[in-house]
Parts: structure tokens; C-alpha cells; sequence
């Protein structure tokens, strides 16, 4: 099969899980990944949509609490990388290519010259339109919530703390201009235990998406991508907690 798989990615772990799983059906061809958007410039934008006084509680918690919660991990999180056989080889540095953004001109040339048909996302900032249409490919992307109800970050932990197991899960979905809005062609719910926290749900997430991924990159490498209806009609943006809501959601609900 003459198809071109390329990666569009933040340098992270799910890439590389996410790239040696699919690896293992096809060949992928590069792998393009971005430079994080950090310091100022992310605060900023931040603020600037959600205000000092949210972005200020995002950071305590970030700060005081994430680092407590992931030492407190360990155990669950040696358990899941058991259960799902993450495969964290490093991806061949041949196959890397750096950009500062995803949304550059250095990566639109890039898509352009590789002519992919699949694009695998993985952690991207949200991709403009001019690189979306810049070839014919099919993109993919594996967002850890039920879309289009959790769309945004964390959609595990907010399901959970709503009461609503019942969308606690993963959805692998086509990329549009929006934002996890584009159309969806896999979901699935994921296997909560009274040790998971808000560190361990979005790996429980990854190891139920990774073979989602896998489905879906066949499905658009046999020209079968087939859009299916969500598990609900409900559309909501989450962000990261801020600290109050952590604690209180922990002490009223249980919700870690």
C-alpha cells in the first residue's frame, strides 16, 4: 500500500505510544512536532479568555497540588503501563522534524511536499484552516473526553466530578477549524477504579484511544472513514481546574 502517514504532534508521551502502535500496521513517514507554547506568551492567552483571578487558581494548582497527586501515582500508574503495554521506544530521530508552530509557514510547505493522506494530531495547538486545507489528507485526531460534551482538557476528571460516568471516556474524531468539534468516528468509555486520579484517567484514556487511532487510520488508508453520532447531544469548553474547585469537588464529591 503506497499511502503516506505523517504526524503532527507535540513532543510528548502519547506521541510516542501513539506512534509505535501505529507503526506496528504502517509505515509513517515523518513526524512533525511543534514547540510548546510556554511562559508569558501561554499566560497571557490565558488570561486574556479566562481572567487573572482563574488562570492565577489554574496555576496554584498546577503548582501545589498536580506534583502531590503524581507522586501519589506511582503504583496505579506502573499498573496501567502494565495493563496497556505502553511501547515508549523512541521515535527514530530521521523521522523528526521540528517547527515552531504547526501553523507555520515552515510546516505548511512541509504537508505540502510530503502529500500525506493521513495526518495523525496529537497535542497540537488548534490547526488553522490554510494548513488543514494545504492537502487532501484525511486528519486525525484522539481527544481524551467525550465530545462533543467534554470538549477542551480533561474531559475524564470533569465527567466525573458531573456525575457523569456514563461519558467518562475517549473519542478519536476528524479535525476541523474548531475546537475537539469535528466529526466523530470512534468513542469509548474508560475503566475507572477507586485508585485513579486526575493524573492516571487521561492515561487510561490513551490506552483505550491508541486502538481507536489504529481503526481509524486503516479506515482512512481503505477510504472507509465513517462519521458516527456522539454518545450525547451536549456542547461544553473545560479547562484545567483551578485549585478551589480541586479541593472542593475532592471534599465534597471524592472526586481525586
Amino acid at each position: 500500500m503506497n499511502k503516506k502517514i505523517v504526524m503532527l504532534c507535540s513532543d510528548c508521551f502519547s506521541t510516542v505510544t501513539l506512534y509505535n502502535a501505529v507503526s506496528r500496521q504502517y509505515s509513517i513517514d515523518r513526524v512533525i512536532t511543534e514547540e510548546p507554547m510556554r511562559g508569558m506568551a501561554l499566560a497571557k492567552r490565558r488570561v486574556k479568555k479566562l481572567g487573572w483571578f482563574r488562570v492565577a487558581g489554574q496555576v496554584l494548582f498546577s503548582v501545589c497540588i498536580v506534583p502531590l497527586i503524581r507522586a501519589g501515582s506511582r503504583k496505579r500508574m506502573a499498573q496501567i503501563h502494565a495493563d496497556y503495554r505502553f511501547d515508549e521506544t523512541p521515535v527514530p530521530p530521521e523521522k523528526i522534524t521540528h517547527v515552531t508552530t504547526v501553523n507555520s509557514e515552515e510546516c505548511l510547505t512541509l504537508l505540502k511536499e510530503l502529500n500525506p493522506d493521513v495526518v495523525m494530531v496529537n497535542g497540537t495547538r488548534i490547526i488553522s484552516k490554510k494548513v488543514l486545507e494545504s492537502t487532501k489528507a484525511v486528519f486525525i485526531n484522539m481527544h481524551t473526553g467525550i465530545t462533543p460534551k467534554y470538549r477542551g482538557v480533561h474531559g475524564g476528571y470533569w465527567a466525573l466530578v458531573n456525575n457523569d460516568p456514563a461519558n467518562c471516556g475517549v473519542t478519536v474524531h476528524l479535525v476541523d477549524k474548531g475546537i475537539d468539534t469535528g466529526g466523530i468516528l470512534y468513542q469509548s468509555l474508560i475503566p475507572v477504579t477507586k485508585e485513579d486520579n486526575y493524573f492516571t484517567y487521561p492515561y487510561l484514556q490513551f490506552g483505550e484511544g491508541i486502538p481507536l487511532v489504529q481503526k481509524a487510520v486503516e479506515d482512512a488508508l481503505q477510504q472507509r472513514i465513517r462519521v458516527v453520532e456522539s454518545r450525547t447531544k451536549e456542547s461544553a469548553l473545560w479547562y484545567h481546574p483551578t485549585i478551589w474547585q480541586y479541593l472542593v469537588k475532592r471534599l465534597t464529591k471524592g472526586i481525586k
